[in-house]
């Protein structure tokens, strides 16, 4: 391994892409030769007296301009430059679905790319293979985990997330979906009141019905939810548990402001209600501090690589205050008792090896393009949400109804989700959709999806078709 430091003096701009520049003259230079192994992120952070997670943004960036290539277990090298991405309405988000003819474009769903987590998941298993590993990986892990995916799992919440907690704090589960289900199944029983955002995830409504929650929707306004209606509904109701998405709201993309935030674990602390907070899409908002990190000791926090590296892995970290931690290990091996050992090194590899971070960055700049293509194509003044995330909230024109808008676009060929999905209970939903961005396979077809969605929105006379 080299022992190249850069020098940083003179240059300007955001730190990562400083270090990115320095490494792309180094190279052009010939002080770092192809096929040079570059220092670990960790011992060049060191070195440099900065974060590991601008080193692992720097890499990123060279990785992306084709001047460096990690390889799963050996490190990252030089490699000179590759040849030029292909034009962005042609890059490949994922395999484009084959057939006899073109399907719906679904714009249901969001999830992430996969086509770097599919070359690093050849490379994983590969690796696995001549490894002796597998014979640990094959039997029941302990309910919280194994400690070495703990610890990765450590790591991934500080660089990804701003949660620095240790490893011994962060109990392993099944994605988070299952995250949410323990933790509501550690603080409540059948019949408790849980609160939610007004709107909220699907899966937390699914999860309240299938295990006998009342779940009771609090009012939410451009910033999240609002403190007065939290304050109100907890004399109210007693809730055991607020269930919030603070960060990249599902469905609305709101982002809470870091002082909401501070007065929402006020009013939680004042009325003993637990906070159960869902990170998921935390990684896309750097300057987003949890509120786990305001009010540790009454928020059960829960992410998962679900949204950011892959659907597929289940693997989800959940992080508790000390006095729960039993509760929720019993919850966990009651529902699953423990997630599984072999997903699980996966994905701790990739943490460790800097491919889950890879892909991460991949994710960001696909996100951040087909924002730019939604708001490029839908009238502006519809489209709310914030410019990171991987779906729009699209608030329909008079005369639309949310129903007849729903029937319109998938007349048209493009399937979206009504805004009456996410509400809770029996209150008046907004007409309103959320757009999945990251489903279709290509930008192209993303393009369109939301060119047929505009269409729609230019077709009045259709808004008119239910009313006889």
């Amino acid at each position: 391994m080299t022992s190249w430091t850069p020098t940083l003096d003179g240059r300007n701009g955001p730190l990562y892409r400083v270090i990115a520049d320095a490494l792309a003259d180094d190279i052009a230079g010939g002080a770092l030769a192809i096929g040079a192994r570059l220092p670990t992120h960790r011992d060049l952070a060191f070195r440099l007296g900065v974060t590991v997670g601008t080193v692992t943004r720097a890499y990123a960036e060279a990785e992306k301009r084709g001047l460096i290539g990690g390889e799963v277990g050996r490190g990252t090298f030089v490699q000179g430059q590759r040849p030029p991405a292909p034009p962005p309405m042609q890059q490949s988000w994922s395999a484009p679905a084959t057939g006899g003819g073109p399907g719906p474009i679904d714009m249901t769903t969001i999830r992430p790319e996969h086509g770097v987590a599919i070359q690093a998941l050849s490379a994983a298993l590969s690796d696995l293979a001549a490894s002796d590993r597998l014979a640990s990986l094959l039997g029941y892990a302990p309910h919280a985990g194994l400690a070495p995916h703990r610890a990765a799992g450590s790591a991934w919440l500080e660089r990804q997330h701003r949660v620095s907690v240790p490893p011994d704090s962060i109990l392993m589960t099944t994605g988070a979906q299952n995250g949410i289900a323990v933790a509501l199944s550690a603080v409540a029983r059948p019949g408790d009141v849980i609160l939610a955002e007004r709107l909220t995830n699907i899966g937390a409504k699914t999860l309240a019905a299938n295990q006998g929650y009342h779940l009771e929707g609090v009012a939410i306004d451009e910033h999240g939810i609002v403190p007065e209606a939290f304050d109100s509904a907890c004399r109210r109701l007693g809730p055991k548990a607020l269930y919030l998405v603070p960060t990249i709201h599902n469905p609305t993309g709101v982002v809470m402001p870091q002082a909401r935030r501070a007065e929402i674990a006020v009013i939680a602390r004042r009325y003993g209600v637990i906070l159960i907070e869902d990170d998921v899409f935390g990684f896309m908002v750097p300057d987003a501090m949890p509120i786990q990190t305001i009010a540790p000791d009454i928020t059960i926090y829960v992410t998962s690589l679900s949204k950011s590296v892959s659907a597929g892995l289940r693997i989800g970290y959940v992080v508790v205050p000390p006095d729960l931690r039993p509760r929720v290990e019993a919850a966990i091996r009651a529902l699953q008792y423990s997630a599984p050992a072999l997903p699980a090194e996966i994905a701790s590899r990739w943490i460790q090896d800097g491919s889950a971070d890879r892909i991460v960055e991949t994710q960001r700049v696909e996100d951040l393009a087909r924002q730019r293509l939604a708001r490029s194509i839908l009238p502006v003044e519809t489209v709310y949400g914030h410019p990171a995330a991987q779906h729009v909230w699209l608030v329909l024109p008079e005369p639309w109804r949310r129903e007849d808008f729903v029937a319109e676009t998938r007349r048209r060929g493009v399937v979206v989700t009504g805004a009456d999905a996410f509400t809770v209970g029996r209150a008046s939903a907004p007409h309103a959709v959320r757009i999945g961005l990251c489903m279709p396979g290509t930008r192209d077809e993303a393009a369109r999806g939301l060119r047929a969605i505009a269409d729609s929105l230019e077709a009045p006379a259709s808004a008119m078709l239910s009313i006889v």
